[in-house]
């Protein structure tokens, strides 16, 4: 168990609010929605695209509701739990963040992508549970800004071990919070209000880079049953709650 040192560690943690009810200043309607200047901001620093088609949307959606490869997510996610909590404890992060960007990234993984040989192809760009590449590492300084082909070959092993990966998705959560000036130690609950739940929104467009993705994100961090995973709570995977 988690020493009680942080607002989600104690024994219970309190249901996120029901995030489409929420309303932000400015007339935003939902936490997930930028206005065309915040847009304009994010794509200038950061590089950003716009929604998946709606055909992909629609599979996507889909895919949510099949059973059986949920209940294959949640037990990948399972082995994760240790490293996902040690990491947010670490860096001051809502484990359920990290939780809810790893649950959509596999549950949405085609077959075969993390396979050794496909990734030192070089046909994909990003690898592992949390979908990273090697720029990131690039980013957080962990290679120099132009690495060889070894350093790549090795970065790219380094994104296939699912602990390593989940650990550099955690410091690029830090890094895009310090990029947005969210001040250091502020742990963000969707439950604080909307300032809080729009910059988790803004950390997972950044993330995946499409305006769809925030507002699953807030819906996944309401999961009860990635909850149950995430705080350690007893869970039936063969049945769950949806």
């Amino acid at each position: 168990l988690l020493p009680a040192t942080h607002p989600w560690e104690g024994g219970s943690l309190p249901a996120e609010p029901e995030l489409q009810q929420l309303r932000g200043e400015g007339g935003h309607p939902t936490p997930a929605d930028f206005s065309p200047e915040e847009l304009q901001e994010l794509q200038r620093r950061f590089g950003v695209h716009g929604p998946q088609p709606a055909l992909a949307q629609l599979l996507t959606a889909g895919l949510d509701q099949w059973q059986p490869l949920r209940r294959n997510t949640l037990e990948q996610i399972q082995s994760l739990v240790p490293t996902i909590r040690r990491e947010a404890r670490a860096r001051t992060l809502n484990p359920m963040l990290l939780g809810a960007i790893l649950y959509d990234e596999i549950q949405h993984a085609k077959p075969g992508e993390n396979s050794p040989w496909l990734v030192h192809s070089g046909l994909l760009q990003t690898h592992g549970p949390a979908q990273l590449g090697v720029e990131e590492l690039i980013h957080q300084g962990l290679l120099p800004a132009d690495p060889s082909p070894e350093q790549r070959q090795q970065a790219r092993e380094q994104l296939l071990d699912p602990q390593r990966n989940v650990a550099l998705l955690a410091g690029k959560m830090a890094r895009l919070s310090s990029a947005l000036g969210i001040p250091s130690g502020h742990l963000l609950e969707a439950s604080n209000g909307y300032r809080d739940a729009h910059w988790i929104a803004t950390l997972a467009y950044l993330h995946n880079g499409k305006l769809d993705y925030p507002a699953r994100i807030l819906g996944y961090m309401q999961d009860p049953a990635l909850h149950a995973l995430i705080y350690g709570r007893t869970l039936r995977l063969t049945n769950p709650i949806i």
